[in-house]
């Protein structure tokens, strides 16, 4: 079983750099209501899109998801 995409991202956290995934990772670590157990796209996708508290680039959520799937 895949671990987790917020367990996976919690690995790139990096409050030093700008890099989108670093930036996203440090975001959602402070995102209390995140979808911390799945590893479902959808259900992280409509997450950031619908209840963030914050807002971020989906071209770019997009492109770290590919990541981690290749992970």
């Amino acid at each position: 079983m895949r671990k987790s995409f917020y367990t996976w991202l919690m690995t790139e956290r990096n409050p030093k750099s700008n890099a989108p995934k670093a930036l996203l990772a440090d975001l959602v670590f402070h995102e209390t209501a995140f979808p911390k157990h799945t590893d479902d796209f959808d259900e992280v996708s409509r997450f950031l899109e619908e209840h963030a508290s914050f807002s971020f680039n989906l071209g770019d959520f997009d492109a770290i998801w590919e990541e981690y799937l290749g992970h």
